[in-house]
């Protein structure tokens, strides 16, 4: 500053100025001063231009004259700014967020190794082939594979059906009409002279009560005035059927192993009389299983064919059809 206002502003101080404290206390108070108002005035700008700020109205208002010359005034001021209450920013309530895992990706060596040898059913083989008609070497191929844990070789050599006890199969385009009229021309002939009772002509084997019934209705134009039996236990008692067989000579009786080899055993049914013994054997229930495909219903026709059947084809006085 000496550089600046030059030689003649130390010259023309008054004389003592230098060496009196009190002017040096006084030149300070007046600059202290002066940055406490430019202070305060800048506080107040700047919270004037806050808009969160309720009060500013009290705080932008001008300073009073008295104020601005005297620490007085500016000590009011500044306690009205720290009373004044400075609301808080309203901060918005965090919403949850959602959580999502993530499964990892299962590589193509962890699922090879994982995948389990899934054995095949024979409801997946037959859904891939086509269907065949049975032939008669199906049902001599059964009863082999049936007895060979039982028999020995001579015992199973005798259970061979001869060749002209079967009847032409079912060639898959047939109805039972048309097929029972194919293999049995001369019914009505033969209805007519059988009044033996205990007894029927002609026996029909399916798998189920519900597909007996079917087999019923689609043979009509095949009986006439026949007078079919109906062979399976869905709410008819032995009993019951004893009592029907012992009352009247029947003609056609259609119904389940099981049921007609327990009217077997209790005397109910004479297979003697019996000409024709016919095998629900290509039709296929919901899970394309044919009756000789269920192990319970194989049982018991294998059961049934050693009541008496097997001698009755041997002696040629029994026929077989495949239906």
């Amino acid at each position: 500053m000496a550089d600046d206002l030059g030689d003649d502003w130390w010259e023309e101080r008054p004389v003592g100025a230098a060496s009196s404290p009190d002017s040096c206390f006084r030149i300070e108070g007046t600059v202290t001063a002066a940055l406490a108002v430019s202070e305060q005035s800048l506080l107040r700008m700047r919270i004037c231009a806050s808009p969160w700020s309720r009060s500013s109205h009290l705080l932008c208002t001008a300073p009073s004259p008295e104020g601005s010359g005297d620490e007085g005034g500016g000590d009011t001021e500044m306690k009205q700014e720290k009373t004044a209450p400075v609301p808080a920013p309203s901060k918005k309530a965090k919403q949850p967020k959602e959580c999502f895992l993530i499964q990892p990706k299962e590589t193509k060596e962890e699922s090879t190794k994982t995948r389990k040898w899934r054995k095949k059913k024979i409801t997946d083989i037959l859904a891939k082939s086509e269907p065949k008609p049975g032939t008669p070497e199906d049902l001599q191929k059964l009863i082999k594979d049936y007895y060979s844990s039982n028999r020995s070789v001579i015992e199973l050599e005798e259970l061979n059906l001869p060749d002209s006890c079967f009847l032409k199969a079912n060639d898959l385009t047939h109805s039972l009409s048309s097929y029972l009229k194919e293999i049995c021309p001369k019914w009505v002939k033969l209805r007519k002279t059988h009044t033996e009772k205990k007894s029927v002509l002609m026996l029909i084997l399916c798998s189920s009560a519900v597909r007996a019934l079917e087999l019923i209705r689609s043979m009509t134009a095949f009986k006439g005035d026949s007078k079919v039996m109906k062979l399976f236990a869905k709410h008819i008692k032995v009993q019951e059927q004893v009592k029907l067989l012992e009352k009247r000579a029947m003609h056609l009786g259609v119904g389940t192993p099981g049921r007609i080899k327990e009217l077997v055993k209790q005397g109910g049914l004479n297979l003697n009389p019996l000409k024709f013994l016919v095998f629900d054997w290509n039709w296929r229930d919901q899970k394309l299983k044919r009756m000789m495909d269920i192990p319970e219903i194989r049982k018991e026709v294998f059961e049934l064919l050693e009541m008496g059947v097997l001698s009755l084809c041997k002696s040629e006085s029994l026929k077989l059809g495949l239906f």
